[in-house]
């Protein structure tokens, strides 16, 4: 049981991780800073970015977790 726990755990954390670093990335390469000086347009569509790459990083680990417990 703890061992199903801790793969789930860290699954879940690389997973919604690199979701995000491949938003921000994204983010990045179209000119979007995340880090600039208040709120403006381009940054909250960076923050924007960030949040669905690891949203879906975090949905594609959980598939994964799935389709390996399903073998």
């Amino acid at each position: 049981m703890d061992k199903t726990l801790l793969l789930e755990g860290l699954s879940d954390a690389v997973g919604f991780v690199g979701g995000a670093l491949l938003g921000f990335w994204a983010g990045q390469l179209l000119g979007l800073d995340i880090f600039a000086a208040g709120y403006s347009g381009a940054s909250t569509i960076g923050i924007v970015l960030v949040g669905l790459g690891g949203g879906l990083g975090l949905q594609l680990a959980r598939r994964w977790r799935r389709r390996s417990a399903k073998k």
